[in-house]
């Protein structure tokens, strides 16, 4: 399928080929038919990637933020290679668009192929032939609502918000600074609403405009304004911004506007920098509104599907678009005037480029697509061991993420292994690394059937690895599956007796085991007696603001990222547990499976003890993870992969690391020796088996009676 992209680098406008976009439980697969250039948010945007490095910088400082922080915590060399890829990969541009839904997660019970709908979210929404968009961000077209115009639902629904924020009243007299795409839009609404609008802009043309497409009563330029003010703005009720400006005029013109106890609402990107004294004389009531309204920016509502009680959130996101639509389909607002041009996608480079040489910029840009079939693949099928006689060292990697594209890929090429296809959830994020990886960017099924492909890499979210493990499999290929193999006790099985059927490895992402200064920690103790150990991690991530930390999606911080520790001491001891105990205590007032504080104290046959802490509570300049092991007198410490002390009855030494080496070079070399010689002892303890551990300690801190099956190991 065709879509619009940007190199972040450059700036630079394609028009490139990318895979079909995966189907995920929250969301539907759209067929688009109209997408909307909203020419003020896509040209700054535009103009921001043509910008050079330091310019970039300076727009975007909590970017800046966010990579010094990387570099203190992971090493300037990869924060290098991080920065690099992510400007070099080509980023989506679009957010509202509208289409046909053709397939519909088992999450979504509100939709079914064959609705017409329209579609919201930045990098959701975008300009291509095809689209994966999550349920709560897709809204049913009404009546015989063109697509083109059905495109506007969600520019329209930040207008909407805009006017909610004001809470207007009939006949209210209301001032709209800024008559671009969303003024426009802002002024229709209105005066539906029953107000009497008056509309600003610097340019006369958009003035005009705004009059003529029925935004506005009357209009005026902001310089016409200086001698005075005219009667029918001599103190109106609200004033609305939708001017994107870094200039502060807006704000502080907008309290010469009000009348006593107005209202002011900040819909776009203006500086605020206020004048307090008129502000305070007339106790104006100053209001923002953020985007499309409440939802935004929130991952439960966008990505999870979770919707809010409408006795306690009248107007989500969701239903402003759907408002915004009922208006259009009454007659009631009137989106077709704010279509300056419509052009089929595979003139979009071009539009673009005319966009930003122009001096002035349209109003609405739709793009328009033919209907699109979606790609048939053979159907997988069972086969057995090196049936087909793939190369094992041919790799399919589903899953384009910042780990799998600056680690997995790197370090299996590394090793000896060829990457031949890259498959991702969106599609595009494939594209990108597919190129630095001198590969081919392909649908899931294509790859699984690629007779080629004799191993599958999956680097997806947690939720995936099983199914995607066992699809691997039966479709006769050998596996990596980055940690967790699993997130309960049925996909873990399943993945078990798929490896039994088919013959095949099972190589699992628990790359600590392989970390140098792991190695010499367990052999410093090993062989020697009872190891009593302790393991403590400093949690990294905020609460709740990571996808690790939905049960459904990552399966929480024990399965997801605990999994670690517990294969980890499996490892050291070089046996299972006989008893597992765990505990989980979350932040006051959340659900268990958002704990991100947890202990787990396994016990071993021989004696063996090992504690795990996963805590927050820790100063944030300490290393995220330190390790203690002790053994007939010998002790090992092992301060985040950093230095070593080993200390035995003859003394001690210190062991230090030039980088935080955590192993993951040496598992894919050791992977890859293991495939030349099958009979070559990888791992000692089998990884299916310490993931059997690690979901028996979420049950047990849980409460629950644990017992979980350890023959998937055999």
């Amino acid at each position: 399928m065709k879509q619009v992209t940007q190199r972040l680098r450059n700036g630079k406008i394609e028009l490139i080929d990318v895979p079909w976009p995966d189907l995920e439980p929250n969301g539907v697969i759209v067929d688009v038919r109209a997408s909307v250039l909203s020419v003020g948010t896509e040209k700054a945007k535009v103009a921001t990637g043509r910008s050079n490095l330091v310019q970039k910088a300076r727009k975007r400082p909590d970017d800046v933020r966010k990579v010094l922080d990387k570099a203190r915590s992971e090493g300037i060399a990869r924060t290098v290679r991080a920065v690099r890829s992510k400007l070099d990969e080509p980023s989506p541009l679009g957010y509202s668009s509208a289409g046909v839904v053709l397939a519909v997660g088992d999450r979504v019970n509100d939709l079914t192929p064959g609705d017409r709908v329209a579609c919201g979210g930045e990098a959701i929404a975008v300009h291509a032939e095809v689209a994966q968009v999550p349920g709560n961000l897709c809204v049913p077209i009404p009546g015989d609502l063109p697509f083109v115009e059905a495109a506007f639902a969600t520019v329209g629904s930040i207008a909407m918000q805009g006017v909610r924020q004001a809470d207007v009243r009939i006949g209210e007299r209301v001032a709209v600074i800024g008559l671009g795409l969303v003024g426009q839009l802002t002024g229709q609404i209105l005066k539906a609403s029953g107000c009497v609008v008056t509309g600003i802009d610097l340019d006369a043309e958009l003035v005009e405009s705004a009059v003529e497409n029925g935004a506005c009563q009357r209009g005026f330029t902001r310089s016409a304004l200086d001698a005075g003010l005219p009667a029918e703005l001599d103190g109106v009720d609200v004033v609305i911004i939708t001017a994107a400006t870094q200039s502060p005029d807006p704000a502080n013109f907008a309290a010469t506007l009000c009348r006593d106890r107005g209202r002011v609402v900040i819909v776009g990107d203006v500086r605020i920098d206020i004048q307090r004294e008129p502000y305070f004389a007339k106790e104006i009531d100053l209001r923002l509104s953020r985007s499309y309204g409440p939802g935004r920016y929130d991952t439960e509502y966008e990505q999870r599907g979770l919707d809010y009680p409408i006795g306690y959130v009248r107007w989500t996101e969701r239903r402003n678009m759907a408002e915004v639509l009922r208006l259009a389909n009454a007659g009631l607002i009137n989106l077709d005037r704010l279509v300056s041009r419509t052009v089929p996608v595979e003139e979009a480079e071009q539009v673009f480029d005319e966009l930003m040489a122009a001096e002035r910029s349209p109003l609405g840009v739709a793009l328009t697509y033919g209907e699109s079939t979606p790609p048939s693949h053979r159907p997988t099928a069972a086969v057995n061991g090196n049936a087909g006689g793939a190369d094992r060292f041919v790799v399919g990697m589903i899953g384009a993420g910042n780990f799998a594209s600056q680690i997995v890929a790197p370090g299996m090429q590394a090793a000896g292994f060829e990457i031949r296809s890259v498959a991702s959830t969106r599609g595009l994020s494939a594209v990108g690394m597919a190129e630095r990886a001198n590969a081919t960017p392909a649908e899931v099924d294509s790859l699984l059937t690629d007779p080629a492909i004799g191993t599958v890499a999956i680097v997806t979210r947690h939720s995936s690895h099983a199914e995607l493990s066992v699809a691997a499999l039966e479709a006769g290929k050998a596996v990596f599956v980055e940690k967790p193999p699993a997130l309960d006790a049925a996909g873990l099985e399943a993945v078990a007796t798929a490896r039994a059927a088919s013959g095949l490895p099972v190589f699992v992402g628990f790359n600590r085991r392989y970390a140098p200064l792991l190695q010499q920690m367990r052999s410093h103790v090993s062989g020697r007696g009872p190891i009593e150990a302790t393991f403590r991690v400093n949690s990294p991530l905020g609460f709740g603001d990571h996808w690790l930390d939905d049960p459904s999606d990552g399966g929480g911080r024990l399965l997801g990222e605990g999994c670690h520790f517990v294969d980890l001491a499996c490892w050291l001891v070089d046996a299972i547990p006989t008893q597992v105990r765990a505990v989980m205590l979350p932040e006051p007032g959340s659900p268990l499976a958002l704990a991100r504080r947890f202990s787990v104290s396994l016990g071993f046959d021989d004696g063996s003890i090992v504690q795990i802490l996963y805590g927050a509570a820790a100063a944030t300049k300490l290393g995220k993870e330190r390790f203690e092991a002790s053994a007939a007198g010998n002790t090992a410490q092992l301060d985040d992969f950093q230095s070593l002390e080993l200390i035995d009855p003859d003394g001690a030494k210190t062991v230090r690391a030039r980088g935080r080496d955590k192993g993951h070079s040496e598992q894919f070399k050791a992977i890859a020796n293991a495939l030349r010689n099958p009979d070559t002892d990888l791992i000692g303890i089998d990884p299916i088996a310490t993931m059997a551990v690690a979901l028996e300690a979420l049950q047990s801190a849980r409460g629950l009676s644990a017992s979980v099956d350890q023959s998937t190991a055999n």
